[in-house]
């Protein structure tokens, strides 16, 4: 018995100094991670023990998706991400935690309130997303149109607008642009009036002061995430993000997730689209003309989304549009003045869009639509 208690006593002992050695070698890296990124600005973020999250998770039992848990604390909902992957994670969520406080004050990024620091993988904790993640509202199955009914198209141009100007936000508001790099359905979740949050900061990458160009995460380079540019030189611009976000409007605009589109018809859609605009109907989420709104303003909004999700996927990112750009014609098409949109270079030889009224049809969108079938292809 008292062998035992001796044992029990050390590997008490033994286990807490374990926890302050990873939260001093944690905190260290957070702090300076801040203080490079923050200029010294104060950052609002509480430090939770293992064992308060463990409790708060109830033993992390509900795994709402992925690595998110619902916990509770201090009578409070909340959010608990956790890894268990391999310890080359444990930075990238030291980087989500501290990207996720520098963007706490845009209200359409997923609120920090803390970390534990205490294990061999920071626990992050973030405000809670009661309707969950955007995925599960677009890509209805028979499983979640029991909760959920298709989002209307309103909606969904809405959260387009949101989301694009929260990442114009992550490429000015900083000393060092940001680069986000995964931009998807599965990144951005959705409070209880549906705002969206975006998250999801692990791999995402500062862009040198002086430079235009980063290396970014290699374990990205067979996935989802990889872009034209990524493939062919390893490197990410912020023109990586608007690439992402044209993949981004077109899961919205179809209903479908790129893995799927890949298999449809929509590749001749698109491609024959600048002379075929009734193809709109074969392309568009039907849940979207289910209303039965289907009205001219309605289609010409469909039709300069579209086009927007051509330029956006340009194959040359410098042929494709700033995210600033973007959300302005997001704008514009919201308030429904879709006007064909047109790109011209600017003084830094980099291409913008301007909204013009009585601009014709024409087939400029067809390299466009080439390029995007090709780089769906690979």
């Amino acid at each position: 018995m008292q062998s035992w208690l001796r044992d029990h006593f050390f590997k008490g002992i033994k286990e807490r100094k374990e926890r302050e050695r990873l939260f001093l070698e944690n905190g260290s890296k957070v702090l300076e991670k801040l203080v490079a990124s923050c200029n010294g600005k104060p950052v609002p973020l509480r430090t939770f023990s293992a064992q308060e999250l463990c409790q708060a998770t109830n033993n992390y039992c509900e795994n709402l998706v992925w690595n998110w848990y619902k916990g509770s604390l201090e009578e409070r909902i909340v959010l608990v991400k956790r890894s268990l992957d391999s310890i080359e994670w444990a930075d990238f969520f030291i980087n989500d935690i501290v990207i996720s406080a520098q963007m706490c004050g845009h209200s359409n990024v997923l609120r920090p309130i803390g970390c534990c620091l205490e294990t061999q993988h920071p626990i992050l904790v973030y405000e809670f997303a009661a309707n969950g993640i955007l995925s599960d509202r677009i890509y209805v199955s028979r499983v979640t149109m029991l909760q959920y009914q298709p989002m209307p198209w309103e909606k969904r141009l809405k959260i387009a607008r949101q989301i694009a100007h929260v990442i114009s936000y992550l490429h000015t508001a900083f000393h060092r642009p940001v680069i986000h790099m995964t931009i998807d359905m599965y990144s951005i979740l959705l409070d209880e009036h549906d705002v969206p949050k975006l998250s999801n900061f692990l791999i995402s990458v500062a862009i040198p002061k002086g430079e235009t160009d980063v290396e970014a995460y290699e374990g990205i380079r067979n996935t989802r995430y990889c872009t034209p540019e990524f493939r062919a030189s390893g490197k990410v611009t912020e023109k990586t993000d608007v690439y992402k976000f044209g993949g981004l409007l077109l899961e919205l605009f179809t209903g479908k997730d790129s893995d799927v589109i890949t298999q449809l018809p929509i590749y001749k859609s698109l491609v024959a689209y600048p002379a075929q605009g009734s193809c709109i109907n074969e392309i568009v989420d039907p849940a979207i003309m289910a209303d039965g709104k289907e009205s001219a303003s309605l289609q010409r909004q469909l039709q300069a989304v579209l086009d927007l999700i051509l330029i956006c996927t340009k194959e040359d990112p410098q042929r494709r549009p700033s995210m600033v750009d973007v959300t302005k014609e997001l704008r514009q098409i919201e308030r429904n003045r879709p006007d064909k949109p047109v790109c011209i270079l600017n003084n830094k030889g980099e291409l913008s869009i301007i909204s013009a009224y009585g601009i014709s049809q024409s087939h400029r969108f067809a390299q466009a639509g080439e390029e995007l079938l090709g780089s769906l292809r690979i």
